[in-house]
C-alpha cells in the first residue's frame, strides 16, 4: 500500500461483500503496518472548506500514526463528494462500493464477493462446528437459499448455538437464523405475508400442483445442482427462479406462494409498486437493485402483486418519459435474469406483460376458475374444524359461481353474522354474506346459484 511516488494509487474494493471488503482493508493495512480508519460515505458528503480541513488534518495524522483511510460506500453509489476526496488524499487510500469510481489518480482494482456455497460451507464449519448430527443436510438447502456474507454467517453461527442449546433442532436453527439476519434489510422495503398455508389448502388441478412442486424443489435443491454437479459454471444467468401466475381474481395465485414460502421454510415479501416505481430518474432501479439484494441476502421469496403494473409492455418512444420508462423495464429485466432466489408475478392479464419478460421466466402457471367440483372442495376448506355450523349443504354452496377468494370471503363473513346472532354457521347466513359479496363486485347473484339455501 506505499509508494515513493507523492501519491499512493488509490485502491478500489468493488463488490457486493461491504463487510468482507473492510475485513480485506484491514487485513492490507495491517500487512502493511498501517492503522485502518474508517470513512463512511455520508461524512464525506461536505463543502470545499471542510474538505480543505479534513484533508489537512488527515494527511497529518496518516503521516504520524502511520495510517491508511477506507472510505466506505457500501451499497451507495460514490458520489462527486468522494470522487474529489480521493483525488485530494495523497497518503494511502482505499474505497469499497458496489459501483466503479472514476479517479484521475493511479487505480488498483480489486474485486470482493460474497462467499460462493462450498466457501459458506467452511464457513458455517468454522462457525458451529462439523460434530452435529444434520449439519451437512441443514447446510444443503442453506448456502442455496442464502447469500451470507462472512461476517454474517459468523454473527449467525453464534445464534445458531444458543437456538440449539434451548432445544431448537439443528437444520431449523440455522434455517431461522439466517431468516432472522437477511429480514432487517426487507422489512423497510417491502410488506412481510404470513405463510400459515399448506398444499391441504390449495384446489387445483393436479397439472398445476405438479408445477408448484416442481418450484418447491428446484429452489430446495439449487446448490446441489449450480455448485455440485456444476451447472451453474456454465453460465452465470437465469440461476435462480422466476415463476409466472395467472389467472382471475381469487383462484389462488397469492395463497400458491403462500404455500411455496412455508414449504420452503423461507419468508414472503410482497413488494409494494408504489415505493418501488419512482417519478425520478434513476430511483426505480435503484429501488429494485435494493429489493433483489436484500432477497438473496435474506433468502426470501419476493411477490409481485399485479405484476403488469411493473412488468408491462415497454412502449413506443414518444417522449423522455417513455424512454425512461422503457429503460426501467429493460432494467427490470436484466435483474429477474440474475436473480437467484425465488420471484413469483401474479397477473390476472398475462398478454399484458412484456413477451421479452415472459422469455425470462421459468414456469409459468394458469389458475384456472374453479368448476363446481372445486368450489365445493373450497367450501368444505373454509370452515375450520372447531367452527360451529349447522345443516350446511356443500353440493348447493359450490353452484355459487364465484372464485376461491370470495369462498373464503363468505364463509369469514358469514361466521361473524352467526357469532354476533349467538347461533351456529347456518345457510341462511351464507346467504346473507353471499348477496353482500355479490354487491361488493357487482355482480347479481342468480335464482340458481342461492336455490335452495333457506
Amino acid at each position: 500500500m506505499r509508494c515513493s511516488g507523492h501519491q499512493s494509487p488509490a485502491i478500489h474494493l468493488a463488490g457486493d461483500d461491504p463487510q468482507g471488503a473492510e475485513d480485506v482493508a484491514a487485513a492490507a493495512a495491517a500487512g502493511a503496518g498501517l492503522q485502518l480508519h474508517v470513512l463512511g460515505v455520508e461524512d464525506a458528503r461536505t463543502n470545499a472548506a471542510e474538505a480543505d480541513i479534513f484533508v489537512t488534518l488527515w494527511e497529518r495524522e496518516a503521516m504520524l500514526l502511520p495510517a491508511a483511510l477506507l472510505v466506505q460506500c457500501g451499497d451507495t453509489a460514490p458520489h462527486d463528494h468522494v470522487q474529489r476526496l480521493a483525488e485530494r488524499v495523497s497518503s494511502p487510500l482505499l474505497i469499497a462500493s458496489r459501483d466503479a469510481v472514476a479517479l484521475r489518480r493511479r487505480t488498483l482494482n480489486y474485486e470482493v464477493l460474497k462467499p460462493d456455497a462450498s466457501e459458506q460451507k467452511r464457513l458455517w464449519s468454522v462457525a458451529i462446528g462439523t460434530d452435529n448430527v444434520g449439519f451437512d443436510e441443514a447446510l444443503d438447502g442453506v448456502v442455496g437459499q442464502f447469500r451470507l456474507s462472512t461476517q454474517a454467517i459468523l454473527a449467525a453461527g453464534a445464534a445458531v448455538k444458543e437456538r440449539v442449546a434451548a432445544g431448537e433442532p439443528l437444520p431449523a436453527a440455522v434455517r431461522n437464523a439466517c431468516r432472522h439476519s437477511g429480514r432487517r434489510k426487507l422489512d423497510d422495503l417491502a410488506e412481510c405475508i404470513a405463510t400459515l398455508a399448506t398444499w391441504d389448502d390449495l384446489v387445483l388441478p393436479e397439472a398445476q400442483v405438479s408445477a408448484l412442486r416442481q418450484i418447491a424443489a428446484q429452489v430446495r435443491r439449487c446448490a446441489r445442482v449450480y455448485e455440485d454437479w456444476g451447472f451453474g459454471r456454465r453460465n452465470g444467468r437465469g440461476l435462480g427462479v422466476a415463476a409466472l401466475f395467472c389467472g382471475g381474481s381469487g383462484t389462488g395465485k397469492t395463497l400458491a406462494a403462500e404455500v411455496l414460502a412455508s414449504e420452503l421454510g423461507l419468508d414472503l415479501y410482497r413488494i409494494d409498486l408504489s415505493s418501488v416505481v419512482s417519478k425520478y430518474i434513476g430511483e426505480t432501479e435503484k429501488n429494485l437493485r435494493r429489493v433483489f439484494d436484500a432477497a438473496e441476502d435474506g433468502g426470501a421469496i419476493l411477490l409481485f402483486d399485479e405484476a403488469d403494473a411493473l412488468f408491462g409492455k415497454r412502449s413506443d418512444v414518444k417522449d423522455s418519459h417513455d424512454r425512461y420508462a422503457n429503460i426501467e423495464v429493460s432494467y427490470l429485466l436484466q435483474r429477474m435474469e440474475a436473480h437467484r432466489g425465488l420471484a413469483v408475478l401474479t397477473t390476472n392479464l398475462k398478454s399484458a406483460l412484456d413477451p421479452s419478460f415472459q422469455r425470462r421466466l421459468r414456469f409459468i402457471v394458469h389458475f384456472p376458475f374453479p368448476d363446481a367440483r372445486q368450489r365445493e372442495a373450497i367450501w368444505r376448506r373454509s370452515f375450520p374444524a372447531v367452527a360451529p355450523t349447522s345443516g350446511l349443504d356443500f353440493s348447493k354452496l359450490a353452484r355459487l359461481n364465484v372464485a376461491g377468494g370470495s369462498v373464503r370471503n363468505i364463509a369469514l363473513n358469514a361466521a361473524f353474522l352467526a357469532a354476533d346472532g349467538g347461533e351456529p354457521i347456518a345457510m341462511h347466513h351464507l346467504l346473507a354474506a353471499a348477496q353482500a359479496e355479490g354487491a361488493k363486485i357487482e355482480r347479481q347473484l342468480s335464482d340458481a346459484e342461492t336455490r335452495g339455501w333457506t
